[in-house]
């Protein structure tokens, strides 16, 4: 037995965190761990003067649309790991909030997905995922998809390109 209890998975909805959420079910379902789905809203900077803003309106419609679709993947996750699955709607910085709902969760296992971002895009974008890994309480699987997958030249001249 592996000793995993609580399992978070973190989901933005992209390929790679439906990579991680079927592996995290799938170690939840032969575990008999609790999981729970982590979707992190990075809220908008503040809006300057000139800066149109939405409405209201359009910012439930939004968060309407985004508990469905968690809602969703909620469901994927309970019919492939066979048990109840939680979700956890979170705001702010998305490594910050993850590892604080590991730390105060006490869980076992944090799921992450990584897009490979290399280079350039990712000294600017950053990586969720290595900070996860860095800073979690606990152990870290990061999944990335491999089919499709392109060398390190091949991602360099895709990266030279955009900038062209």
């Amino acid at each position: 037995m592996n000793g995993w209890r609580k399992i978070v998975c973190a989901v933005d909805f992209s390929e790679s965190s439906r990579l991680a959420l079927e592996q995290a079910a799938e170690l939840a379902g032969w575990s008999g761990a609790e999981l729970t789905l982590a979707h992190v809203h990075v809220p908008p900077p503040h809006a300057a003067a000139d800066v149109l803003v939405a409405s209201p309106e359009a910012a439930a419609v939004a968060a309407h649309e985004l508990e469905l679709l968690l809602a969703a993947w909620r469901a994927d996750a309970e019919r492939l790991s066979g048990r109840p699955v939680r979700v956890a709607l979170l705001s702010g910085d998305p490594a910050e909030q993850l590892v604080k709902l590991a730390r105060e969760s006490q869980c076992d296992l944090t799921v992450v997905g990584t897009h490979g971002r290399r280079g350039l895009r990712r000294l600017v974008l950053g990586s969720v995922a290595e900070r996860v890994v860095r800073t979690a309480p606990c152990p870290v699987l990061a999944v990335r998809a491999t089919e499709g997958r392109v060398t390190e030249e091949e991602a360099l001249r895709e990266e030279i390109a955009q900038y062209r």
